[in-house]
Formats: C-alpha cells, sequence, structure tokens
C-alpha cells in the first residue's frame, strides 16, 4: 500500500516548488515588465497574434498573467500574478492594479505546464465583475478561449459575444485539466506597494486614474502600438 503515498508526496513535492501555489509572487515592477513582454510575443505569434491585434482595439481592458504555472499528480492547481489594466473614455490605456489567478481540479491529470496567458475583456458587464472582490470565469462572467490560426481577416466576420477572451502561450506538456472556473482575485497589497499608498485600491487606479507609476509606461505603450 506504499503507492497511495508515494503519490501524494509527489503531489505534495510539485506543490511545494510551485511559487503560484505556494502564494510567493514576482515583485510588482518585475510583474509588469514581465506583462510587457507578453504582450509584446502574444500580439506577435504567428497563430494568436492576428486575433489579439483585431480584438485588443475593440477590448474595454486587458489582463496579463505572464508566468501561470499548473502541476499535477491526479490533482491539479493552476496559479499565478497579473496585471488589470484598462482604456479610459480618451480611449488612452491607464496603469496597472494587481491580480491573482487560480483554479484547482481533480482528474487524471498528469504533467507541468507554465502559460503566458492574456485574458481580453470586451464588455462593461466583463469589467465590473472583475472589479468586484472576486470573480469566478464561466460562471460571474462568460469566458471563452480565443481563436488561433485564423488571420485577421477572418477575425472581422467571427461573431464575438463572451464577456472576455483568453490566449494563451504554453511551455512544457500537460494532460488534463481545463481553466474553466478560474477565479481571479485583487492583488491589494501589490497595489499599495507598486504606488506607494495603502488607499490605492483597483477601483481607483482603472476607474479613476487617480494613481500613476512611470515603470508601467512600457506596457502602456505596448498596449497602445496594437490600437
Amino acid at each position: 500500500m506504499k503507492f497511495p503515498g508515494a503519490i501524494a508526496s509527489l503531489a505534495f513535492a510539485i506543490f511545494a516548488m510551485n511559487p503560484a501555489v505556494a502564494g510567493s509572487a514576482l515583485d510588482e515592477k518585475e510583474l509588469v515588465a514581465k506583462a510587457h513582454f507578453t504582450v509584446e510575443r502574444m500580439s506577435q505569434d504567428k497563430d494568436v497574434g492576428p486575433n489579439v491585434r483585431y480584438l485588443i482595439k475593440k477590448a474595454k481592458a486587458v489582463m496579463v498573467f505572464p508566468n501561470v504555472l499548473k502541476g499535477a499528480f491526479f490533482f491539479g492547481a493552476e496559479g499565478g500574478n497579473g496585471v488589470l489594466v484598462s482604456k479610459n473614455a480618451n480611449g488612452n490605456w491607464g496603469y496597472p492594479a494587481f491580480y491573482t489567478m487560480g483554479s484547482a481540479s481533480f482528474g487524471l491529470q498528469i504533467g507541468g505546464q507554465s502559460q503566458e496567458i492574456v485574458l481580453l475583456i470586451m464588455s462593461e458587464r466583463g469589467l465590473s465583475s472583475v472589479l468586484k472582490n472576486e470573480v469566478k470565469l464561466g460562471a460571474d462572467i462568460s469566458a471563452a478561449a480565443g481563436p488561433k490560426g485564423v488571420g485577421a481577416e477572418a477575425s472581422t466576420t467571427t461573431n464575438f459575444r463572451a464577456d472576455i477572451y483568453s490566449f494563451s502561450l504554453n511551455q512544457g506538456a500537460f494532460l488534463g485539466a481545463s481553466v474553466e472556473g478560474a477565479v481571479i482575485h485583487p492583488r491589494q497589497a501589490k497595489n499599495h506597494a507598486y504606488y506607494g499608498n495603502t488607499k490605492a485600491s483597483a477601483e481607483d487606479i482603472i476607474l479613476h486614474g487617480q494613481y500613476q507609476n512611470v515603470h508601467a509606461d512600457k506596457l502602456r505603450s505596448s498596449l497602445r502600438k496594437l490600437q
């Protein structure tokens, strides 16, 4: 009867080595810098790039998770930190608010995977839901995988109706588990640290533009070039 114990030990080892699951995080400035590079890579990718570039012009906001880790041995867990950036009334991109995304699932799953994930928020309903204390994708708001391998011309004829479309670049191999049901939650401590103010909230950053940090200008510039 040593086999179940071995499975449990291996699962524990996977999670112990997984900084997203363990709760550790990238420094705020490093996270924003990595988000900038994720936007650059995603927009230039031959498979998803055309649709990312097309949809981002219509999006209300974008969430970028540069390093979502997934590890499993019959139990799956997924998580990572990211940023939310939205457009103001003039169509200009604002400054980032910090979020975390996580999910867990059971089933036959073996492997590990690192993903860069971009969520394009297409509706006011989607943005309002994300700005709440917590939102579950696919339950509280509609979420769908963004199309891949479709030219920009074909994108313009596609009927996009979901509140959020997700695009990802993957590393490693993974069998099983879906991102459906992922929970997104604000990281207020990171907002406070990045803007140097304990009153900085996601709503004040995103809706009211009350806080700024020039370090985020490269990320904002990358998004502006896609307009």
